[in-house]
């Protein structure tokens, strides 16, 4: 080999160009944190247990039967590799190139090593010999060949009640036995048996897989035309925005109290279902949604109780364009890691509440993420084939990650569910929107172009309804809204006057004037003449009564009108008593008897302590906005200047270790486990100090075999044995030896 080959990975990775550097950084974020030190410790920290189990989750088939063969037959080169692994060259070496990008294996296209970790999570037995595997096979019965061909066609490992190897072969009395005694089983653990690679590759005609592992799976596709799609994801997100406005909005005067445990009442969800005109998990996912965006937060209501409100984000939101407004909802579905689809549900005795902790699971948005990036890959016009598309999609995801396990596969119908209820997705297929929120860019302006203009006119007709031809400017809608109540929502929301809604005009201090003159200039049609009849009548009863504490009082100029109500069946639980011809008490709170009264079917109004008109506007409440929904999508170019931070770090960290005149022993904790990872890596020697049980210090050449758990394993040659060292104990280390 000739000099420029490395002989660790620290050399590696000194070796490579800054852009590579990044890239490693980039894919492994847990690397970077904190800055390491040098490339000794970036490598130190890359063989480490958990970041190499996390980075093993990003490869895909192809990527796992590669580094499965350079675990078995490394150190090799590329062209040996192309013989077992069963792909194209050209696949295996993109590959190549990426498990080297991740640091998971090392060295050249002469030469590939996996780390040493990798070798304890992926790797099986050797096994016989490949020349005497034949003759082997022909020794074991129909029964034993059954066994094995099981194994080798579910690739996976099998359990048995006995994994230990018989002494001889005479002893074997089970199928298993007589394949464990032949070596054509080996014992992992136990209870577990796993076919070696050798064996592996003769009964798979030398490949390490029966089928290509290059070949992605297909999609199972229909047709649809694209303008189709485009509409009908933009209605979802159209509808999907309007919705979280209106809850907010309401939540706003009548906030819901916040559980003491935590999360949204069961009644209240009801509620909001009830609001929206929509189910119970749809009516979860526009909360969570809200709340995972930073519009919705605890709060306080106007008497100190906790009540879930919208926050001041949501002033800032609500002003801006529909398109707008969707994309922030959008974003945040997008990155919430919480599970929203197990609201309803129970965990164990108790039932699943929105809102409440326990719902958050880090890997959601990355497979979120993952569903959707495989969704973009359609061509425009194809979408998901009806039935088979949904199966299809789980499939090739597989072979995405085939190392996630099946429950999160099986939420992928869930993520598609809510991405088309969100409006990234419509009729199977992502909307030019969707891929662009997606991809990261800004989708304001490709939805915006697919939303109808909003409209500030109604149609009135006769039966006392008012036809909205397209979605209203807001300020137009909730002053529509304060007169009237939504009848039906569609293609075009019917709103229908009624006593009641004229009154909550009133009771916001409208006069009746006003409500006519705001009739004749929004309705496109005349004003009918019962409409004109229903505000005149409100309008005469409206003040009739007078509220005011007294406890509280009624006081009205019509004594016939306090002779009614005092009269009347459903009043008796209001405790009113009569104290002259036009004033009547109760005991009952203010707060209590305005509404009962309106249930009754008077219109009173609340008076001042000087005898004025107080107009009961319903009170608007904000929450603080969460200080994590401020931070939650964080810039590109912030990451970008991160990494770059952390490679600089680095190269003046190995800088400063090649200019040090004369480099003694490690000491210092970290440098000690860069030391002996990297005399793992490079199956070399080391010299440690080390300070036994009882104080007495000694040292020792060892050769490392593993670092981890607190432990260092390494065959000593002081005692010609494999022994564990506390990694504590060790007081000094250095590397260069053998």
């Amino acid at each position: 080999m000739s000099a420029a080959v490395p002989r660790t990975l620290a050399d590696q990775l000194r070796s490579w160009p800054d852009e590579r550097l990044a890239a490693l950084l980039e894919a492994r974020p847990d690397l970077a944190t904190p800055a390491p030190a040098d490339s000794s410790q970036l490598a130190g920290r890359a063989v480490v247990r958990t970041s190499v189990v996390r980075a093993l989750d990003l490869l895909d088939r192809l990527e796992l039967a590669v580094l499965s063969a350079v675990v078995q037959e490394g150190p090799a080169g590329s062209g040996r590799i192309h013989e077992v692994v069963h792909a194209a060259p050209a696949a295996v070496d993109t590959a190549l190139d990426r498990l080297g990008t991740l640091a998971l294996v090392w060295g050249t296209s002469e030469a590939w090593r996996p780390v040493t970790m990798v070798v304890e999570l992926l790797g099986v037995p050797a096994g016989p010999a490949p020349e005497a595997i034949a003759g082997l096979l022909a020794d074991v019965d129909e029964r034993a060949r059954a066994i094995l061909d099981h194994l080798d066609e579910s690739d996976a490992a099998g359990t048995v009640a006995d994994a230990r190897v018989p002494a001889r072969a005479a002893a074997a009395s089970t199928p298993t036995e007589h394949l464990l005694v032949r070596g054509l089983l080996a014992p992992r653990g136990d209870r577990h048996v796993v076919i070696p690679w050798h064996v592996r590759l003769h009964l798979r005609g030398g490949r390490s897989t029966h089928e290509p592992v290059d070949v992605v799976p297909a999609f199972a596709e229909s047709e649809r035309a694209p303008e189709t799609i485009e509409r009908a994801a933009a209605g979802a997100a159209f509808e999907f925005t309007r919705r979280t406005e209106m809850l907010l909005e309401h939540w706003a005067t009548r906030p819901p109290a916040g559980l003491r445990s935590g999360g949204l009442g069961v009644r209240d969800l009801r509620a909001v279902a009830d609001l929206l005109h929509a189910d119970p998990p749809m009516a979860a996912l526009v909360v969570e949604t809200a709340a995972a965006s930073g519009l919705l937060a605890l709060g306080m209501n106007d008497e100190f109780d906790s009540a879930w409100l919208p926050t001041d984000a949501y002033d800032a939101w609500v002003a801006r364009s529909a398109a707008e407004r969707w994309a922030v909802l959008g974003r945040a579905w997008l990155a919430n890691p919480r599970l929203v689809s197990a609201v309803g549900g129970r965990d164990g005795d108790r039932p699943v509440n929105a809102l409440s902790t326990g719902l958050e699971r880090s890997w959601l948005p990355g497979d979120r993420q993952s569903v959707l990036d495989e969704l973009a890959t359609l061509p425009p016009g194809r979408t998901l084939a009806a039935g088979t598309g949904v199966p299809a999609l789980v499939t090739r995801l597989q072979w995405r990650h085939p190392r996630r396990p099946a429950a999160r596969l099986a939420l992928v119908a869930t993520v598609l569910e809510e991405a088309a209820t969100v409006g990234l997705v419509g009729l199977g297929a992502l909307a030019t929107f969707g891929r662009q929120l997606v991809a990261g860019d800004d989708p304001a302006t490709a939805l915006a172009d697919l939303l109808p203009p909003p409209v500030d006119h109604v149609l009135i007709q006769a039966d006392l309804t008012a036809v909205a031809p397209g979605p209203l400017e807001r300020a137009f809608a909730h002053r529509l809204g304060l007169l009237a109540d939504i009848e039906s929502r569609g293609g075009a929301t019917v709103y229908r006057f009624s006593a009641d809604s004229v009154r909550r005009a009133f009771d916001s201090g409208w006069s009746a004037i006003e409500v006519k003159d705001f009739l004749r200039e929004s309705s496109r049609t005349p004003v009918p003449q019962a409409l004109d009849f229903l505000v005149d009548d409100v309008s005469r009863r409206f003040g009739t009564l007078r509220v005011g504490v007294a406890e509280s009082f009624l006081r009205s100029d019509d004594e016939t009108a306090l002779t009614e109500l005092l009269h009347h069946r459903d009043a008796a639980t209001l405790r009113l008593r009569r104290i002259a011809p036009t004033v009547v008490v109760s005991d009952v709170p203010l707060q209590v008897l305005l509404p009962r009264l309106r249930e009754l079917g008077t219109a009173p109004v609340v008076e001042a302590a000087d005898g004025t008109v107080r107009v009961a506007r319903p009170e608007e409440f904000r929450a603080r906005t969460p200080r994590q929904a401020r931070t939650a999508h964080r810039d590109a170019a912030r990451q970008a200047a991160r990494t770059a931070a952390v490679v600089s770090a680095v190269r003046a960290g190995d800088r400063a270790a090649a200019e040090r005149p004369s480099r003694g022993p490690a000491t210092t904790p970290a440098d000690v486990m860069a030391v002996l990872r990297e005399a793992v890596e490079s199956q070399r020697e080391v010299w440690i100090g080390y300070l036994d049980n009882h104080g007495t210090s000694s040292e020792r050449i060892v050769r490392p075999v593993e670092v981890g758990g607190g432990q260092l394993s390494a065959y000593d040659e002081r005692t010609d044995e494999v022994r564990s060292f506390a990694i504590h104990r060790i007081t000094q280390a250095r590397a260069g030896l053998g």
